[in-house]
């Protein structure tokens, strides 16, 4: 292997066609998965500085720190990139709800052979 996006330790994250890349955030406390949502660099640069995570919003068009207007903010731990550079993981203290419905996750549901059923967000 000698692309040196995969195996070297510069910063080198490849963007989709419309400038995002995806994140992934899990609770640092418990490992759970909290949200997905997606960066572009902006994103990306200011989670890095401020330790609070930022997203931008695809429907909006606009950059958004999570949890700004709930007070449920993103306190980050770390941030890791995948070996390909194409997709964020976000590991932060979660004070609250993560997602916009109120439930700890966003992943509150489990797709079965019926259709939908409700899970234990805690698990």
């Amino acid at each position: 292997m000698n692309d040196m996006r995969d195996t070297g330790l510069t910063l080198n994250p490849k963007y989709d066609r419309d400038g995002l890349i995806a994140a992934v955030v899990t609770d640092a406390a418990n490992g759970q998965v909290l949200m997905l949502a997606h960066m572009n660099a902006q994103a990306l640069a200011l989670t890095v500085e401020s330790g609070f995570a930022h997203f931008w919003s695809r429907s909006r068009q606009a950059l958004w720190k999570k949890g700004e207007t709930s007070g449920n903010m993103l306190q980050v731990v770390d941030v890791r990139i995948d070996c390909d550079q194409d997709a964020v993981w976000v590991i932060a203290n979660a004070p609250g709800p993560a997602c916009h419905t109120g439930q700890r996750s966003c992943f509150f549901r489990r797709v079965t052979p019926n259709g939908l059923e409700g899970v234990d967000a805690a698990i």
